[in-house]
């Protein structure tokens, strides 16, 4: 019923647009003598004497349908209420069998005949009956559906996932298809590392810091279009689109909950609606207090010096938390102009703490001298970051032509000092026969500002012109000092060797334009995008400048869609990329400051660019169930990637490993992936994913390249919904035995020896992993909920790892979290007064309408 009534309203106002444009045709008949029109007028309220603004205001005619022979009503004139709900009906012809018909959602529709004279007519105010049943309608609305395709993406509805309840964006991921989360929240998607946005946005913001609660959506964008960034890498875009929260009224919803360890998590929503303005308000926490041990094994060849093995034993307890806060506006100026303004704050501090215990058999001749060593350290990691969105959207008389300006601003700062005690033991015992104590400070800002502007253009009823312009500029500035305490005196002195202070920014400039149309059941989307950049950097106190200017390059796309019977449709798309080398893999310094961690930049990098084909099948069956084919493949000349060499390091003179960077000579990914959503039953729905696919690094320029991989990944949720207001969600996942992402993001709270994450010298071993979480609702309106969920119930979510080079073979494994129970309780509230009920934006047609039904 409210989908009919919708469609009948859009109908109608459709047909008034027209009647509006249409040029005055011959008089009807039973009109009034000499042309003569009359003046209708009043005020339309509710039950409460509140006025109610754009309700339908039409006049209609009975006449005999000239095919059926039939009665029926033609439409004579029509306006919608304003704000203070008054109405006014001009030059209303003077005809027979005239009858007025207000509607409106919400409330009863009143019919009553038209007469004349007087010539002008004041209808008073007129009072209207709510409607209880088309009230139910609105709230109880029907469920987004799990999945999604649009021409370059696919969404994924996020708002029902149970085990992510009290959680974070890292648990959102673990339950959306293609998209592959380790222990430690870094996410790839087809084995590689995505960008991340929010709200279509760059930001500076990991997963770890956004609360499940806040996101709406997740968009999975493998192939993104000439719109979007050409920079980025091989693994597309991952959005999070947050909640915005458009129901007419005030709403708004509270929630609060606890994990085993005792870790906290609130949060709450609200949301006002009201005449020109849109206003939506949130503010959340999160504690954390993770757990996670684990092992290393190296064997160290030696190559010319003395063979070793090296055991180390790890536990991590990493405790702290952050808050989130977001605040949005919109302001419909004009029927056709609106201006949004959103702003994001985020504050936490994580404290990590760890301690290593570690064995050292140096294999000599002679006999094997084993050492024993215990690191322990104590850290603290503190950030913020601020964002701000300001965005126009103006819409024509021309239907689909709309301009748009966005510039967006989202930084970040922080703070982190440690300090790591390694005690060096007499032989296997507690004993401390030598102490070295190192001390890091450090901190720093990044920012991300862009600018773009979008002008859509149709230039036909089907095809579609897109044009834009698009500035960004990334800036840096941090600073690391590192301290070793003298231990004869027990001061701290600073090593200028393994300290560093760089700035830089970054600059990309883009334009783009594509044409899109749709022929018959045969649709394009033909996109070419001119992208330069450049950036320069210092580093501070060094007087060493660095600078580089990369020329503008021409990245095409193209997408096909063709649209079969039986609710079938295939596509195929094509896109050129580039990845270009950041400011820390350039510069030729060596970080030194983490012992177990030796990264050093290499000014040699060139970009790397990448070409992806993918040919898909959707099916959507009856039931609204629907089944996803996809064929990929992306190769990558050039491949920026880490990579183990044994060099000098400068802080200590001896020989050491250290992690690079290097272009490998190329690397490439072809695969399938099935995507399937399907209602099993009334009370049991599912989605289901696997990927399979074929992957390699091509490292030949630096040595021996390991050889191709075949690997698979797949991820199943299940949906229930049971008696009594229970419903439980029961989800798992599989990876087998894959090639290492290459080039991933690492976190500042990772573990340690990450020397074991180079993707053209390992691999990952296979794990797998199940959730649960099981919800109860209270109330007649199931306001009030319960939900108990709980993550990696068997404790297989291990993750191993293996790497090797001339000169090592390691073996690394770590356990975080398992078995983590979370109790969420949440509140929802709101009064939804249709009196407020209103459009969005009028050239917009419904769009407003829609989304209060949503």
């Amino acid at each position: 019923m409210q989908k009919l009534y919708l469609l009948i309203t859009i109908l109608t106002l459709s047909l008034l647009g027209a009647q509006a444009q249409a040029p005055a045709g011959p008089r009807a008949g039973g009109a009034a003598p000499g042309g003569m029109t009359g003046h209708l007028y009043g005020k339309i309220l509710d039950n409460d004497g509140k006025p109610v603004p754009y309700a339908s205001v039409i006049i209609l005619q009975s006449k005999i349908d000239s095919v059926t022979k039939k009665p029926k009503d033609v439409l004579v004139k029509g306006a919608l209420t304003k704000v203070n709900g008054e109405f006014n009906l001009e030059d209303v012809p003077l005809r027979r069998g005239l009858k007025l018909k207000i509607s409106v959602t919400g409330f009863k529709t009143i019919e009553r005949p038209v007469t004349f004279p007087p010539l002008d007519k004041d209808l008073g105010n007129l009072k209207l009956e709510l409607d209880v049943n088309q009230l139910q309608g609105v709230t109880v609305a029907g469920s987004k559906p799990l999945m999604q395709l649009d021409v370059d993406k696919k969404v994924f509805n996020v708002e029902k996932n149970l085990t992510s309840a009290g959680g974070t964006a890292v648990d959102v991921m673990k339950n959306v298809p293609s998209v592959n989360v380790d222990i430690d929240g870094n996410v790839t998607v087809r084995n590689s590392s995505p960008q991340l946005y929010i709200d279509g946005r760059p930001t500076t913001l990991t997963l770890d810091q956004v609360p499940a609660d806040a996101i709406e959506s997740v968009e999975v964008i493998t192939n993104p279009s000439a719109k979007y960034d050409a920079s980025g890498g091989n693994a597309g875009i991952l959005n999070l689109v947050l909640k915005k929260n458009r129901k007419t009224g005030y709403n708004g919803n509270l929630r609060a909950g606890v994990d085993k360890r005792g870790a906290l998590n609130g949060g709450a929503d609200f949301n006002l609606r009201q005449g020109k303005f849109n206003v939506s308000a949130s503010a959340m926490g999160n504690q954390s207090k993770s757990r996670s041990t684990g092992f290393t094994d190296r064997n160290n060849f030696g190559n010319g010096g003395t063979p070793s093995y090296i055991h180390q034993d790890n536990s991590n307890r990493t405790d702290g938390g952050f808050v989130f806060g977001k605040l949005g506006v919109d302001y419909f100026m004009t029927n056709r102009t609106t201006i949004s303004v959103a702003g994001i704050k985020v504050h936490g501090t994580m404290k990590p703490g760890e301690t290593i215990e570690t064995r050292t058999d140096s294999l000599f001749s002679a006999g094997t001298v084993s050492n024993f060593s215990q690191r322990i350290s104590d850290s603290r990691f503190q950030f913020n970051a601020n964002g701000l969105v300001l965005g126009m959207k103006q819409l024509f008389p021309k239907e689909g032509e709309e301009w748009t300006v966005d510039v967006n601003y989202f930084g970040g700062s922080s703070e982190n000092d440690a300090l790591y005690t390694t005690n060096y033991l007499k032989g296997n015992t507690s004993q401390i026969g030598g102490k070295e104590v190192q001390k890091i400070n450090g901190g720093g800002d990044i920012s991300f500002l862009t600018a773009q502007t979008d002008f859509v253009d149709p230039l036909t009823k089907t095809m579609k012109l897109e044009t834009g312009l698009r500035f960004s500029r990334k800036t840096i500035n941090t600073n690391t000092l590192n301290y070793f305490q003298d231990p004869n005196s027990g001061d701290y002195v600073v090593v200028p060797a393994t300290s560093i202070h760089y700035k830089n920014n970054d600059n990309v400039y883009a334009a783009y334009a594509s044409v899109s149309d749709q022929i018959g059941k045969f649709g394009y989307k033909v996109g070419l995008r001119l992208e330069s950049s450049n950036y320069d950097g210092e580093i501070l106190g060094k007087n060493q400048k660095f600078s580089n200017s990369y020329p503008a390059s021409l990245f095409p796309s193209v997408f096909l869609t063709e649209k079969l019977k039986n609710n079938q449709e295939l596509q195929a798309s094509y896109t050129r990329r580039i990845n270009r080398p950041n400011f820390m893999q350039l510069i030729p310094y060596t970080d030194s400051t983490d012992r177990l961690n030796i990264t050093k930049g290499n000014p040699n990098l060139v970009p790397e660019f990448t070409q992806s084909f993918e040919f898909s099948y959707l099916k959507t069956f009856k039931n609204n169930s629907t089944f996803m084919a996809t064929l990929y493949y992306k190769y990558t000349n050039n491949l920026i990637t880490r990579y183990l060499q044994k060099e000098l390091n400068p802080a200590t003179n001896d020989s050491l490993l250290i992690n690079t960077y290097i272009n490998a000579n190329s690397s490439y990914a072809a695969g399938a992936e099935l995507t399937a959503t399907t209602n099993i039953a009334k009370w049991w729905s599912l989605s289901a994913n696997v990927n399979i696919y074929n992957s390699k690094i091509n490292t030949t320029n630096y040595g021996a390249s390991q050889d191709a991989l075949w690997s698979w990944f797949g991820k199943l949720n299940n949906n229930f919904k049971l008696p009594a207001k229970f419903e439980l969600q029961l989800s798992g996942t599989y990876q087998s035995k894959t090639n290492l992402p290459a080039n991933q993001p690492q976190r500042q709270d990772g573990p340690p020896m990450q020397q074991s994450v180079n993707a053209s010298q390992g691999y990952i071993k296979s794990m797998y992993g199940v959730d649960a979480a099981l919800k109860k609702s209270f109330l007649k309106t199931n306001a009030l909920s319960v939900t108990l969920a709980v993550n990696d119930i068997f404790r297989s979510r291990i993750s191993e790892q293996y790497s090797e080079s001339p000169f090592f073979t390691q073996t690394y494994s770590r356990l975080r979290d398992p078995q983590m129970f979370r109790l969420t309780l949440a509140y929802r509230f709101g009064k939804m007064d249709v009196s407020l009920f209103k459009r969005k934006n009028m050239g917009a047609g419904m769009q407003g309408m829609s989304e209060v039904m949503q």
